[in-house]
């Protein structure tokens, strides 16, 4: 035999050995399968809007991009947003920041006021239920029950 040339007793050390590495490499794997599994934030990722004039990137640290496709002929507006997202009550409440609408406008050397921007982000910037069927997003606003659906991008 090539292991452990006949000795069966380092035979069985290396047995041992090889079925407690590859029992704790299995063990790591699944561990760590199941917390992505059920930790993930579900909405993480590029969406866009069924008629195309709003991208929304979701990022894992409560950060949102939304890209205003209606502000600008040549380009995209993309407005930096917060998010605080409950898994559990299956809600994502979108706030704005008027700090970064003023930024934007500067930036735009006057190609779009804060206050278009204002209104542009104004149907996304409050609580929704939420719901993720394969690779549809559906917001549904909680007051008026209005329903924004995006695609994943």
């Amino acid at each position: 035999m090539i292991i452990a040339k006949n000795d069966e007793d380092k035979r069985s050390r290396i047995w041992k050995r090889t079925t407690i590495i590859s029992s704790v490499l299995i063990v790591v794997i699944a561990v760590y399968l199941l917390t992505k599994m059920f930790t993930a934030n579900p909405l993480e990722g590029r969406w866009e809007s069924e008629d195309g004039a709003v991208v929304l990137e979701m990022r894992s640290n409560g950060v949102l991009f939304m890209d205003a496709l209606e502000l600008s002929d040549e380009g995209n507006a993309s407005v930096r947003m917060g998010y605080v997202l409950d898994k559990d009550e299956k809600t994502i409440s979108i706030h704005a920041d008027d700090e970064e609408f003023e930024r934007l406008s500067e930036k735009s050397g006057g190609q779009y006021t804060k206050e278009e921007l204002e209104s542009a982000v104004s149907f996304v910037a409050t609580t929704f239920n939420y719901s993720v069927d394969n690779s549809q997003l559906t917001l549904t606003e909680r007051e008026y029950g209005e329903q924004i659906i995006f695609m994943r991008k």
